[in-house]
């Protein structure tokens, strides 16, 4: 058995500050001393860059659809060595999740025994907060829901008011901030602004610096150090040995979509990472397979266009058989054009058959289960993965039953639809994926690219 303090800060919707607050709270405890291991529930590529930029360390998922519920110990533990403790920041409302509450926050802090505070956007109530927290309190008695942290408060008289009230039903306060629009983070269409693109280190000073006024931080600790050892799991630690391909992997301010578990994985079953630039470099490195994975390439399409030279040589790649996989914005990236917000079209690599356009309407959030249709890079016809979609774009032309190269399932509702392409080793569509959760793919992807580095070693007379 292991203890490792920790802690869940969860909200009583969207909105509420949560980030912000848990953000403000890294800072601050690394201004103090302390090493914390951040997590982000569900499936969320934004939030945690912005942990990790308080924080000093990777942030990473906890998300029980994309992986076995039962891995999540597991990969708290393996993550958080070296850690003093770790503080998992919750997706949507307490409750909130997939069907049936699936990879909630509730259920993600049941299964990691973890205390939760509760975040109250306290603007324009008084007592109703207390109301709204004995409900959230009473709702699930198997979550530890151990005090609330008031945010948005507009006086002394405010807070007063709600802590009287709060006093009366046994609910602790542990933390209380004041309305604050300089320690807003900024947003755009898919939620934060990455912090790729958005590097706010003095926002992020400054939100520590209120955070350890506001929030009674030797409280909140001594709470996480409540929670119970975990049993010791599986390690999920690399395997040292020798590389059985190289992958290239797109990363810079239009690509930057990966969980670091999912990555993990891919190195643990032989695969060399390396990254690149589809932005600024001129050519993709010496590789065996490439994984371009999601992010705002729409922000910036006329600058991947420009890179004439890096598309070609993608292009070039895709032609040789190179296996590529394509998520979401990798996706639109990979296809023949691109047209923006602005309804300016722009060039894109053309690797597979399409157009896609950004929309001002969000075409598809949540979980989806996805089905192979066609042996591809990530295993044979008929097999499932779960993943999640996340796009305002959509496909000028939408893929026919007999071109695509998945059965997407929503979890939500059960609709089916074709989806996603497949042709000469590029595999695309929006579904992201963590490896994970489907090891069995990861697998697959890193066999066919070792094949692929075989042929290419026999065809230039090395193997």
């Amino acid at each position: 058995m292991r203890n490792i303090p920790r802690l869940v800060v969860a909200a009583t919707q969207s909105g509420a500050g949560k980030t912000t607050i848990v953000t403000g709270l890294l800072a601050a405890l690394r201004q103090q001393g302390w090493q914390v291991q951040s997590f982000k529930a569900g499936p969320d590529y934004i939030d945690p860059g912005y942990h990790a930029l308080a924080s000093g360390r990777p942030a990473h998922n906890l998300d029980s659809w994309l992986t076995d519920k039962a891995l999540l110990p597991d990969i708290l533990q393996e993550e958080t060595q070296g850690a003093d403790m770790a503080l998992i920041e919750g997706v949507m409302g307490l409750y909130d999740g997939g069907r049936q509450g699936i990879s909630s926050t509730a259920e993600i802090a049941k299964i990691l025994k973890a205390p939760v505070l509760l975040v109250i956007d306290a603007k324009s109530m008084g007592a109703s907060a207390a109301a709204i927290a004995q409900g959230f309190r009473d709702y699930d008695k198997d979550v530890n829901l151990a005090g609330v942290i008031l945010n948005r408060l507009g006086s002394d008289t405010h807070e007063a008011m709600i802590r009287e009230a709060l006093d009366k039903i046994n609910i602790s306060v542990y933390g209380a901030l004041r309305r604050d629009d300089s320690l807003h983070l900024p947003e755009r269409h898919l939620g934060l602004v990455p912090v790729e693109e958005n590097r706010e280190r003095e926002l992020i000073g400054h939100l520590g610096e209120v955070i350890a006024q506001r929030i009674d931080l030797e409280k909140l600790t001594a709470l996480a150090e409540s929670a119970g050892p975990l049993p010791l799991g599986a390690s999920l630690q690399l395997n040292e040995g020798q590389y059985k391909c190289r992958i290239g992997v797109a990363k810079d301010e239009a690509f930057s979509f990966y969980y670091p578990a999912s990555l993990k994985v891919l190195r643990r079953l032989g695969a060399e990472i390396v990254t690149f630039s589809p932005l600024h470099d001129a050519q993709v490195p010496e590789v065996d397979g490439l994984l371009i994975g999601g992010g705002f390439p729409e922000m910036f399409a006329a600058r991947l266009a420009a890179n004439e030279a890096m598309r070609q040589d993608i292009y070039r790649l895709a032609q040789s058989g190179l296996p590529i996989l394509a998520e979401c914005g990798g996706y639109m990236y990979m296809m023949e054009s691109l047209m923006d917000f602005e309804g300016r079209s722009h060039a894109m690599v053309g690797a597979l058959p399409g157009r896609t356009e950004m929309t001002a309407k969000l075409q598809m959030v949540g979980y989806v289960e996805a089905e192979l249709a066609v042996d591809s890079l990530l295993g044979s016809k008929g097999e499932k993965l779960r993943g999640h979609e996340f796009h305002f774009s959509k496909e000028q032309v939408p893929v026919a039953a007999e071109q695509a190269a998945f059965t997407f399932r929503k979890l939500r509702n059960n609709a089916e639809y074709p989806a996603g392409k497949w042709l000469k080793n590029v595999l695309g569509s929006y579904l992201h994926l963590h490896f994970a959760g489907c090891p069995k793919a990861a697998e697959s992807f890193v066999s066919k690219c070792a094949a692929y580095r075989q042929k290419r070693g026999q065809a230039d007379g090395k193997v």
